[in-house]
């Protein structure tokens, strides 16, 4: 399975939001630059984010985007989902109907076992990101992320933040 690469834009872009102060926000164009992105690839997935009540976008001279509900309560389950929609990364076209070896419809009454086995993996998968928060995910930058880094992303952060919109 390949999740696509806005989902970690997404998700680093949150980890960023989760810093702000209360009620201030950062644009699109600053988490853009911080992540070296196209700031129009970005800008749709933060508004997916938006759509799906994780992120609230703040319009206005102040505006930009911050954390729709507190980190504690944002999974990384709501953000994959966000960025890549609710369905199944595996989707069972049921081949093994067609071709030359293909018996009638009938004969096929049990579901088909590379179905099962995809499902039951995404459904490990999705509940490891749904039990994985966006708080943990900091936390565990905080504690193990170069001191560098963090300094420099906090210091991003400080200088780009919007104030209370």
């Amino acid at each position: 399975m390949k999740l696509g690469d806005g989902v970690e834009a997404a998700i680093h872009c949150a980890t960023v939001l989760a810093s702000l102060g209360p009620g201030k926000t950062l644009t699109a164009s600053a988490l853009a630059e911080l992540h070296a992105l196209s700031s129009s690839y970005l800008l749709k997935h933060l508004q997916q984010l938006a759509a799906a009540g994780v992120l609230e976008s703040v319009t206005g001279p102040n505006g930009g985007y911050r954390l729709a509900r507190p980190a504690e309560e944002i999974t990384l389950l709501d953000i994959v989902l966000a960025v890549e929609g609710r369905q199944p990364a595996f989707r069972c076209a049921e081949i093994r109907q067609r071709g030359p070896g293909a018996l009638e419809p009938a004969s096929y009454v049990k579901p088909c076992g590379i179905n099962v086995a995809m499902l039951k993996a995404e459904r490990a998968y999705r509940a490891v990101l749904a039990e994985t928060t966006l708080a943990s995910v900091v936390e565990g930058y905080l504690a193990d992320a170069d001191p560098r880094a963090v300094a420099f992303n906090c210091a991003f952060t400080a200088q780009h933040q919007r104030p209370r919109a």
